[in-house]
């Protein structure tokens, strides 16, 4: 019993929840920023590129196993005096080096973080205008209102005394 009871404190605690509310806000933010990311940016990107999705560039690096291969082969060959190829370096799949995919998350992480920067940053001049903002004057006394507070000072004055 005892363990759910801190258990349920800790939950409950203002600070927890904050950071509940602040992850899923985030997740549907990020969701946010991928989709301009995704769908408003990249697309003009990719067509001055002449690629439809950016995400999508590649470059195909097969050869340099084939090449590898080949070496190793002629390599086998020359020490085993004709041993026989295990694997036909044509049939595998390629291999594709996917640059654009990386490109694709550095641009997404910028537009993310400028985004949060902003964000922090109107915060910040919120709670400054905020902080700088003059506290309300003090409401001003009409003369009779004056005349009592004195009378009140006054007797006041004269309790003590005794």
């Amino acid at each position: 019993m005892a363990f759910f009871k801190e258990f349920k404190e800790f939950a409950l605690k203002g600070n927890v929840m904050d950071m509940a509310v602040g992850v899923i806000i985030g997740g549907a933010f990020g969701k946010i920023v991928s989709s301009l990311v995704n769908d408003i940016l990249m697309p003009p990107i990719g067509a001055l590129l002449g690629n439809t999705d950016f995400s999508q560039l590649r470059l195909d690096i097969s050869k340099v196993r084939d090449i590898t291969s080949e070496a190793v082969h002629s390599v086998g060959d020359a020490v085993h005096a004709g041993g026989k190829v295990l694997t036909d370096p044509a049939a595998a799949e390629p291999i594709y080096w996917n640059y654009g995919a990386f490109i694709q998350q550095c641009v997404d992480f910028t537009i993310l973080a400028l985004c949060v920067f902003l964000m922090v940053k109107l915060m910040n001049r919120l709670i400054k205008k905020k902080e700088q903002a003059p506290a309300p004057a003090a409401p001003t006394l009409s003369t009779q209102e004056k005349l009592l507070t004195e009378i009140r000072d006054l007797l006041k004055a004269q309790e003590e005394k005794k």
